[in-house]
């Protein structure tokens, strides 16, 4: 069974400061990873002695340590730091995390990053800040190894022994001609196997995988998973080598956009932070926006019911299924959109494939609608033979034998009716909000989960009231 050692602790870090026992704070970093010995500082309470760890450990160390920070204690440190101590952060951080924590990070902060970093690094920050929100440019580094094609074998990993530390990855190096035309990709393992006199040309994957500055992180995620890749080449609208996206970067993104969708299922606004370091009343007011919209929504329900207060009141037993028929019609709407959300999240289809998709999802809601209904009229049947529900006729009768197996018969229909015509509109309304969103370039999962139970109580209410004017009309059955 696999171990891992046990975590450092908040009191360990803040005796070992306070007895400035340097040494040992120093072989923490040894021993220990950079993510939790980051989370130890966080709860700090004196957040000013996480600035004697930038002054004694290693800047190898300290530049991982500080991207694992959260904001809060990124801005302190940055507020109470030497334009030195900034400087030396800058010199050893990768440009795109300084660029992540820079986006949230008060004006006259990024102002004294800026000040302390050097020209070029500066250019580069600027431009990774200007990228939109979500888009390959945002996520993208420009830490990479990158090499002319004609550059022989023996010279590019002598050149990588001396840089390599430098550059995000060293799994993927990327080949430019002369004219900075980007022109293919080499792994590790094939310039460790190649002829030293061999050049990057005669070796390299010419059968490459590129993303735009203004791709969505999510298509870039899924390229990385479809390819099976290490790293991806992010490319200007010149079709030159800008940055790349790392595998641990998609990473984050799925984390982060499963989350979100997540939320959106849940009619939760996203969080930004983790849930723990989201307060409470932010906490309330991410919910309160949707339930608020809900509510509205649920008006309609409401309409629909006491536009039928004479049926309900003539026939009360109504009312005892009506809560089933809305919660098994949003269940099965919400089963669907949560499949369609996923595939569309992972391009298992597209525009063109709409109609086949319809096809097979309505022949799945015909199956599941079918054998739901007849469970649900023998399942009601029980309920009322067993006293369950309580019904023994219309109101002022009192039925007994045959008579009494009809009129429960016709109640019984009458909601499996019900729920066979839910459950096929359910799913298509699953099944269509979610493309409905994709065309208009939103995220699928905002069209699923609460707004499609919302509209399917609406729709259910309408059928069954429906068809118990049908069946009483229509074929003379009393309940």
């Amino acid at each position: 069974m696999a171990t891992r050692k046990r975590k450092v602790t908040t009191k360990t870090i803040e005796r070992l400061i306070r007895q400035k026992k340097y040494q040992q704070i120093r072989n923490l970093f040894e021993k220990y990873p950079e993510i939790d010995l980051a989370e130890a500082c966080d709860n700090l309470e004196d957040k000013s002695k996480i600035v004697t760890i930038f002054r004694v450990v290693k800047s190898e160390h300290t530049a991982d340590f500080f991207n694992f920070l959260d904001q809060d204690t990124k801005e302190y440190l940055i507020k109470a730091m030497s334009d030195k101590d900034v400087a030396t952060l800058i010199n050893t951080s990768k440009n795109d995390n300084i660029a992540d924590f820079m986006e949230d990070m008060p004006a006259n902060l990024v102002k004294k990053v800026l000040q302390n970093s050097s020209k070029e690094d500066r250019q580069i920050i600027n431009k990774l800040l200007n990228y939109k929100d979500d888009s390959a440019g945002s996520i993208m580094t420009t830490e990479y190894l990158e090499f002319l094609n004609t550059t022989t074998i023996k010279d590019t990993i002598d050149e990588i022994r001396k840089i390599g530390k430098n550059a995000e990855t060293i799994y993927t190096i990327f080949v430019k001609d002369t004219k900075r035309n980007f022109l293919g990709t080499v792994d590790l393992d094939d310039l460790i196997f190649a002829k030293v006199d061999e050049t990057l040309e005669d070796i390299m994957n010419v059968d490459f995988v590129t993303v735009d500055v203004n791709t969505d992180q999510e298509q870039v995620a899924e390229l990385v998973r479809r390819y099976d890749l290490n790293a991806i080449a992010v490319l200007n609208d010149d079709k030159r080598l800008i940055g790349i996206i790392t595998v641990d970067d998609v990473i984050d993104v799925i984390q982060e956009e499963a989350s979100e969708d997540l939320s959106l299922q849940a009619g939760i606004a996203p969080l930004e932070d983790s849930y723990t370091k989201t307060g409470v009343f932010k906490m309330a007011f991410k919910c309160i926006p949707w339930l608020l919209i809900l509510l509205v929504l649920d008006v309609f329900s409401s309409m629909v019911i006491s536009g039928f207060q004479a049926q309900i009141a003539s026939v009360a037993i109504l009312s005892a299924f009506i809560p089933t028929i809305m919660d098994t019609g949003g269940n099965a709407g919400s089963q669907t959109s949560s499949v369609m959300v996923r595939c569309l999240a992972l391009n298992e289809f597209t525009n063109k494939d709409f109609f086949k998709v319809l096809w097979k999802e309505m022949r799945i809601a015909m199956l599941v609608a079918l054998f739901t209904s007849i469970f649900a009229w023998v399942w009601f049947m029980i309920e009322m033979y067993c006293h369950l529900v309580d019904y023994s006729g219309p109101a002022g009768t009192v039925l007994t034998g045959f008579d009494l197996f009809l009129s429960r018969s016709g109640i019984s229909l009458l909601v499996a009716a019900t729920l066979f015509i839910t459950i096929m509109i359910a799913k298509l309304f699953g099944y269509l909000l979610p493309w409905f969103a994709k065309l208009l370039h939103r995220d699928p999962a905002l069209m699923s989960g609460p707004l499609i139970t919302s509209i399917v109580d609406v729709s259910s209410l309408l059928i069954y009231f429906g068809l118990f004017e049908l069946i009483k009309l229509g074929f003379g059955i009393q309940f």
